[in-house]
């Protein structure tokens, strides 16, 4: 993972793929579902052994406008914490418990630290280098956005802990407060292309303003007679003075 100069990680082998519509949308989510690690343990027979996070971004702009309006959408799918000791797993399953719970406790240290935030606490640091999916879900916790967390638990009385744990966090990200405004940029290439058109547009307007013909150079009489001009206009002191810049008649 790499970050810019404008604080924008960067994932290697990550893709990136224009949809223009919502099937194709739609087709890359199944995509990126099919590449997560699932196994089986003792709580799930599926159960997911890793974070998925499908980013969408979309841009809106009205025909004819030179403004752009941005907006970036995060589906994150956590996987479930998992108390060890309760399971008795061992192997690759109970490393693989180890990265989740690690992953989910930074992310709640982001969201504690967000809430406190918004309380009024003095908090200046909030630890988004600490795990890869706090830094990529950085605009989508403390930034400028709204997040919406839904959370999936059992009434099973032998998983009441978990349960607990689990509405504790959503309460936490219930609690955090961002200040949201309308990310609208002006795109330089569509001014540039406006820009070109008008240009376009005067050429040819005054094109049919001098009768189809291309004028030359103005010649000595033209000259002598605009200098008179602004002689006149210069030494007129009066403030009804005016100066004709319309076309000249030489004779």
């Amino acid at each position: 993972m790499l970050e810019d100069e404008d604080n924008c990680f960067h994932l290697k082998n990550l893709s990136q793929h224009l949809a223009t519509n919502e099937e194709e949308a739609l087709n890359l989510l199944f995509v990126g579902d099919t590449n997560r690690m699932i196994s089986a343990t003792p709580m799930n027979l599926a159960s997911s052994r890793s974070h998925c996070i499908f980013t969408v971004t979309i841009e809106a702009r009205k025909a004819g406008e030179d403004t752009v309006r941005k907006s970036k959408l995060h589906l994150v799918d956590l996987a479930g914490s998992e108390r060890v000791w309760k399971k008795g797993i061992d192997g690759q399953i109970l490393k693989e418990a180890k990265y989740i719970n690690l992953s989910l406790h930074y992310l709640e240290q982001v969201i504690i630290a967000l809430q406190e935030r918004s309380q009024g606490k003095p908090r200046h640091h909030i630890p988004y280098r600490n795990s890869m999916m706090t830094s990529v879900l950085r605009d989508s916790l403390g930034g400028n956005c709204l997040t919406v967390m839904i959370a999936t638990v059992t009434v099973a009385q032998e998983q009441l802990e978990e349960t607990i744990s689990t509405c504790r966090f959503a309460q936490r990200v219930a609690l955090v407060s961002n200040q949201v405004m309308l990310n609208e940029e002006v795109d330089p290439s569509m001014v540039i292309k406006r820009l070109k058109q008008e240009i376009k547009d005067l050429k040819e307007e005054l094109h049919v303003l001098r009768g189809g013909e291309e004028r030359g150079p103005l010649t000595a009489t033209e000259m002598s007679i605009l200098k008179s001009q602004i002689s006149c206009y210069i030494a007129d002191k009066s403030d009804d003075a005016t100066l004709n810049c319309g076309g000249m008649n030489p004779e």
